[in-house]
């Protein structure tokens, strides 16, 4: 940032006749500042960032609760927080390429939650990670600590819970668009010699952790969804949605990715 006599004396300079060139290299200052200076001499105004509510005298929890439940849900799928080498931290909430809407869900609910903070998208192979860089990170999802997430317990601290219980949706539908999916099952019976195909909705959600489980199961049963487990491997467990008033319920409230 240049003081307003630093902005004053190039200005002369480029009065006088010097090109941008040679005022930038007698100066210091990049010719980018300098153009722009052209157009406003000015300091912007500084931004006041607003306070992290985690970090008040009386810890408070963020103004729009329902886009912290959504986000709490994605972060604790397909997301990690990880330390700046000069201070602060990165969220990152990896999304894939197929589900553009998705993305954009993304970046809206971290901006909604640190507006100071820019939002940025790095393409990955197939995916990109959205991410974001602030110093309260580690206060808003207090779930974030060495290691794999599934590698150590992940409990809801009682402000999160008390979110999650007050928008139990937005939870849901940040979980399932993170590590969930809709999709289409079909059988085949043979109703008076003849073969018919019957197609029907279900939803899955998998995660290796079984305290993330238990918060999505725990949560559908707050809001009346019937699930099943279903084990494909030792690794891996999958929940699923497939009772048609259940299915009903999902999709007013979660939905198809996009």
């Amino acid at each position: 940032m240049y003081d307003l006599d630093t902005r004053k004396r190039a200005m002369t300079l480029i009065a006088q006749g010097s090109s941008l060139n040679s005022v930038s290299k007698q100066t210091g200052i990049s010719r980018s500042a300098i153009r722009e200076w052209r157009t406003r001499i000015d300091p912007l105004p500084r931004v006041q960032s607003p306070p992290c509510p985690r970090c008040l005298a009386d810890p408070g929890v963020p103004d729009d609760a329902a886009a912290y439940s959504y986000l709490l849900g994605l972060y604790l799928g397909d997301g990690c927080i990880s330390p700046h080498p000069r201070g602060g931290y990165y969220l990152r909430v990896a999304c894939a390429d197929a589900w553009p809407g998705l993305i954009d869900k993304c970046r809206a609910a971290i901006t909604t939650i640190r507006p100071e903070s820019r939002v940025c998208v790095l393409q990955k192979q197939g995916c990109v990670a959205v991410t974001s860089y602030s110093k309260h990170w580690p206060c808003l999802f207090p779930q974030h600590g060495p290691g794999k997430k599934h590698e150590r317990p992940i409990l809801l601290e009682p402000w999160q819970q008390e979110i999650v219980d007050a928008h139990p949706w937005d939870f849901i539908r940040g979980l399932v668009h993170s590590d969930g999916c809709r999709i289409t099952n079909w059988t085949a019976k043979i109703i008076g010699g003849r073969t018919k195909r019957y197609e029907y909705t279900r939803y899955f959600f998998s995660n290796v952790s079984a305290d993330i489980l238990n918060l999505f199961t725990d949560t559908l049963d707050r809001v009346g969804v019937e699930w099943k487990s279903a084990n494909q491997s030792r690794a891996v467990q999958n929940i699923s949605i497939a009772r048609k008033g259940s299915v009903a319920l999902m999709d007013l409230h979660v939905g198809p990715k996009y």
